[in-house]
């Protein structure tokens, strides 16, 4: 009688961690909705300020591509950065926000294995990227008619970027015990990638050497590629860009499964 009544739970505990990356999904979701004001509204503001400072002072002197303003053309480039930006800052603040206030080891408790915690991490930081970008795009409507030529491109360059920073922030929340050690990965990688990408030109307006230096960052072609989904023009193929991504989220992401499941900077 005792044997059952000791197997009987055991039983039901191997079976949950099948559902537990749920909670944990919806725990990082929670976490960043919860302030909404700092973590949406915030970066859509920023956004918008770009896109009225830039449009208002280039618009009658730039124009990109035939037929779409400057400030049409700033628009997916805004959104998309807005993307990348916020799906890294959220996977990467929470890991190290749990190191520094100790919570951390509540989650370690659980039965979870590396892929639940990829799949809620990169799943939330999927989810703040996509909310306010489309937060970006619905109020940039004010100054720039709508216009998508591939709303296919669109949604898979989207997820696609969100996914990709979303595990860049994964890894950098592994490698960073601090807040200032999170802002090597902000400051010196995300950002400067983000602006050389062609959010507010075309590569093709650069000198040779910067046009060729382009062509070697990631970040590049997921703003291409998306603003082809926009215009149906862009500065390469999409189909090189979206293997570029592609292959940029998979090598990234192999990494990171590597780490979780060692244990990297988690366990001691």
């Amino acid at each position: 009688m005792n044997e059952k009544t000791l197997s009987t739970p055991h039983l039901h505990a191997v079976a949950a961690p099948n559902d537990g990356w749920k909670m944990l999904l919806y725990k990082e979701v929670l976490r960043f909705w919860r302030v909404a004001f700092q973590t949406i509204a915030a970066p859509v503001l920023t956004a918008v300020l770009y896109l009225m400072i830039f449009g208002h002072v280039l618009s009658n002197r730039v124009q990109v591509y035939p037929g779409v303003s400057y400030v049409a053309f700033l628009v997916p480039g805004l959104v998309m950065m807005s993307v990348l930006q916020n799906a890294f800052a959220n996977s990467a603040s929470s890991l190290v926000q749990s190191k520094i206030m100790g919570n951390l080891v509540f989650t370690l408790l659980t039965p979870l294995t590396g892929w639940h915690w990829f799949v809620a991490y990169v799943g939330a930081a999927i989810v703040r990227g996509l909310l306010v970008g489309l937060g970006v795009y619905l109020v940039t409507l004010l100054y720039a008619p709508p216009q998508a030529a591939s709303v296919l491109w669109i949604a898979a360059f989207a997820l696609l970027g969100a996914g990709l920073m979303g595990v860049l922030g994964l890894l950098a929340g592994l490698w960073a015990d601090k807040f200032d050690q999170m802002a090597v990965f902000q400051n010196f990688i995300v950002m400067p990638m983000t602006f050389l990408a062609g959010v507010f030109y075309s590569i093709h307006s650069l000198p040779g050497l910067w046009q060729t230096l382009s062509h070697f960052n990631p970040f590049f072609y997921m703003i291409d590629g998306f603003r082809y989904g926009f215009f149906g023009v862009s500065d390469v193929s999409p189909w090189l860009s979206l293997a570029v991504a592609g292959g940029s989220f998979v090598a990234v992401s192999v990494v990171t499964l590597r780490l979780l499941k060692t244990g990297y900077k988690l366990r001691g």
